[in-house]
């Protein structure tokens, strides 16, 4: 089985974080967005969206991160049970699998980057499309698509309602979050489940760009819930290693670097 991600994505965590807690084995593939790794020509025949994660067994591919995750629980199940009486997730936990995910994370977050490094980055991955569009011709119409995305991004940041609407959905979970965790430990009842690993990332994510007194410390019941599923070696493995203390800004700063040496060596 391989897996195409990277540690930034959220997406990507909520695969690997369902990986660990199943302990299903895998070959890990990096592709980073963020330095145009997505545009190759190989990750781009696969999978056109140029998105990650990217879930590969055998000659079966699947890019849908829901069903990516209830993949990897039929084969944990199948291999626990020998394939007999699954325990596959409750109706309850599906629901808030899919609730979670209905938040885009992207405008948010790019909202929240300063705007200096955010039009360093989309120049250059603007670059990196053009190129990789002369680079291969049968796929042109395909990079052609992600040029035209790239763009209706940059127009769709210059709107303030953009961020509003975004802001509005994630309060709007966020407390009905809270709200559950008041009457269980976790978010589907008193067992980790697969909605809990939905929901990892996202506190995650609002942590990395330092709000999260706005949104986790202001709600008594998911702050307590963050302090203990970041115990998890799942967590540790997954997002702690990366943006844990001092680690975030390395791992950032590496990103940034790579970034500016590369835009400078694109103008010699």
């Amino acid at each position: 089985m391989q897996l195409y991600h990277h540690p930034f994505s959220l997406n990507s965590q909520k695969v690997r974080l369902t990986l660990e807690e199943k302990g299903i084995d895998y070959t890990s593939h990096h592709v980073n967005p963020l330095t145009g790794k997505n545009m190759d020509a190989f990750f781009f025949s696969m999978n056109p969206s140029a998105k990650v994660p990217v879930f590969q067994n055998g000659s079966h591919i699947i890019y849908d991160t829901i069903e990516i995750i209830q993949y990897i629980e039929r084969i944990a199940e199948k291999v626990s049970s020998g394939g007999n009486n699954l325990n596959l997730s409750s109706r309850e936990v599906i629901g808030w699998m899919h609730k979670i995910q209905e938040w885009d994370s992207m405008y948010f977050t790019l909202f929240h980057v300063p705007e200096k490094y955010r039009l360093c980055v989309s120049k250059f991955l603007r670059r990196v499309i053009i190129a990789r569009m002369a680079e291969s011709p049968d796929l042109a119409s395909a990079y052609h698509c992600k040029l035209r995305q790239a763009y209706d991004t940059d127009d769709k940041l210059k709107n303030a309602d953009v961020l509003r609407r975004s802001e509005n959905h994630l309060v709007r979970l966020l407390d009905e979050v809270e709200l559950k965790l008041g009457e269980t430990s976790y978010l589907a009842g008193e067992e980790f489940s697969l909605a809990d690993v939905m929901l990892i990332p996202l506190l995650a994510r609002i942590e990395l760009l330092n709000l999260e007194d706005e949104y986790i410390n202001s709600r008594p019941n998911i702050a307590d819930y963050w302090v203990l599923v970041k115990q998890r070696p799942s967590y540790k493995k997954v997002i702690g290693k990366y943006f844990d203390g001092w680690r975030r800004r390395k791992t950032l700063l590496k990103t940034w670097c790579f970034i500016r040496v590369r835009s400078m060596l694109r103008k010699y």
